[in-house]
């Protein structure tokens, strides 16, 4: 994999992971145009680190959240930080049941298959056209919302679904707060990135060679930038309803990719 490829592909997952309009679906198309398929060993491993990345800039961002959280933790007692892990932990459930059986069927879909990621797209588009109808409330989220919003991040596997636009939509349509909304969604996949990091270097799945080095730290760092610019942006667009916008933008996008895959 060539450095500026590395780099570019990077700033995509870091925007892209925060923004409603699918990290995954953009990364299949960075590596479709810019040929970047490389072996499935070096694209897995990569994948891995750009993520990894991004759950760091999470983690910086809403340091004060996590710090609170986990002080609350430690005071064991049924409070506010307590309530709110265990909706954590209830939101991954879903994803990580398809994430234990599911992995080989889901890999499938991460195999150049520019059609499906221009269908999941125009999903995504719906979703998010829909949350921006919904009324505004202050409700918090529930035990049953986490479930049904962990529901919508299982599905969002899927390269195309935007996780954080299924997450957020799902979370609205549910009556809960936008900023609420977008603050749960980027908190809940920190730990179920970090999970499937640690499964797969635990697991062997990943294969390392030296001179990936330099390629694979220009996309940590790229993304790592990146995703704190896009986090910060990202909870100041949800609280003002623009989630329009990117409907439109994940639409255009999505119909590219058809055509693309047919008369590229």
């Amino acid at each position: 994999m060539e450095l500026i490829d590395a780099i570019i592909l990077g700033i995509i997952q870091g925007l892209t992971e925060f923004l409603p309009v699918s990290s995954s679906g953009h990364l299949e198309l960075g590596k479709a145009i810019l040929g970047a398929q490389a072996v499935p060993e070096e694209s897995l491993l990569f994948t891995v680190v750009l993520h990894f990345a991004t759950a760091l800039s999470t983690l910086v961002v809403f340091r004060k959240d996590v710090f609170e959280i986990l002080k609350g933790l430690f005071q064991f007692k049924w409070n506010e930080e307590t309530q709110f892990s265990l909706k954590i932990i209830i939101s991954m459930i879903p994803a990580a049941l398809v994430g234990l059986f599911l992995n080989d069927f889901i890999e499938v879909f991460f195999d150049g298959a520019i059609v499906i990621v221009g269908i999941m797209l125009v999903i995504t588009a719906f979703l998010l056209y829909l949350a921006d109808l919904a009324k505004t409330t202050d409700k918090n989220v529930s035990f049953r919302s986490a479930f049904a919003i962990g529901m919508a991040q299982a599905v969002a596997i899927l390269p195309g679904i935007s996780r954080s636009g299924a997450t957020i939509s799902a979370a609205v349509l549910l009556g809960v707060d936008k900023t609420k909304s977008a603050r749960f969604s980027f908190l809940m996949v920190v730990p179920l990135i970090l999970g499937k990091v640690a499964k797969d270097v635990m697991g062997g799945d990943i294969t390392f060679h030296g001179d990936q080095a330099v390629a694979m730290g220009a996309g940590f760092v790229a993304a790592f930038i990146a995703g704190l610019a896009a986090c910060t942006w990202m909870i100041k667009l949800v609280r003002q309803s623009k989630l329009t916008y990117f409907a439109i933008y994940c639409l255009v996008v999505g119909l590219i990719a058809l055509a693309w895959s047919m008369w590229g």
